[in-house]
């Protein structure tokens, strides 16, 4: 367990933020080798510390999925916003050719020229009720998700986690430094001796902000997540109802059309 959270970097936060660069990278390399060489690497952190760096990247791929997703939801509902105002031009301009044929052939008293009537009237309005859905959909939908994916709290949380990863390297380099000095130190009265002491406490102090760090983090990566769920989830629900309501109107539009279709051929 240790190996795989402290050992092997590549596999944990700094991983996947990319907070390290090469050459601190390499100096953490040597000094992780160090404690490999005194058999103190494993341990350096304790279960609940090993617990909590495991939190946060559950959290962390949580939140990351989760903004996948809203950025699939946003890319497809465009998508298709797009595509319906190209088929809502097409169903308009049918609309508007079946009203001008019945309008200019009503004298006759034509069945067709009284339909064509009906039917341009009722194709308007479900071009009315489509420009409702698709305009809804973008500010209750798509720009919900929009402001979720580039708002302040995930970046907030994502700078902590960068904070956060670069004080725990600090205090795996220290805490080899500490164990470099504690075997140099043989004499208690030494000026090593008080070189080791000096890093030691700066171990401690190094130790107790990563512990509050960490407690900052873990808490805004949770809010994050929370708050991304539930605003999807809120937006799955919106398109779902968006589409009944929708679906409940066009019904009662197509079935009144469907009535004066009648009468028009059966006065």
């Amino acid at each position: 367990m240790a190996e795989s959270l402290v050992g092997n970097r590549g596999s944990g936060l700094d991983g996947r933020w990319g907070v390290a660069d090469k050459s601190g990278g390499r100096r953490l390399g040597y000094w992780q080798a160090i404690l490999r060489q005194l058999g103190q690497e494993a341990l350096m952190w304790n279960d609940a510390e090993l617990q909590s760096y495991q939190e946060l990247n559950t959290l962390y791929s949580s939140t990351r999925a989760a903004k996948h997703f809203q950025r699939d939801i946003v890319r497809n509902v465009e998508g298709y916003i797009s595509a319906t105002k190209k088929q809502m031009e097409i169903a308009r301009k049918l609309a508007e050719d079946c009203c001008m044929y019945g309008t200019e052939n009503q004298s006759d008293g034509s069945p067709l020229a009284r339909a064509a009537l009906h039917f341009g009237a009722s194709r308007g309005t479900l071009v009315t009720e489509k420009e409702t859905l698709v305009g809804i959909l973008s500010e209750k939908v798509s720009e919900p998700l929009r402001a979720s994916i580039t708002g302040a709290p995930l970046e907030d949380a994502r700078h902590l986690t960068r904070r956060y990863e670069r004080l725990r390297q600090e205090v795996e380099v220290q805490a080899a430094e500490v164990t470099r000095r504690q075997l140099k130190c043989k004499d208690p009265f030494a000026e090593s001796a008080m070189k080791f002491k000096n890093e030691e406490e700066k171990l401690m102090d190094l130790r107790s902000s990563l512990v509050a760090l960490e407690r900052e983090t873990t808490d805004a990566m949770s809010d994050v997540e929370d708050q991304q769920q539930r605003t999807t989830y809120q937006r799955l629900l919106t398109m779902v109802l968006l589409n009944i309501f929708f679906h409940i109107r066009l019904l009662a539009c197509l079935i009144c059309l469907l009535q004066a279709l009648f009468l028009c051929h059966n006065p």
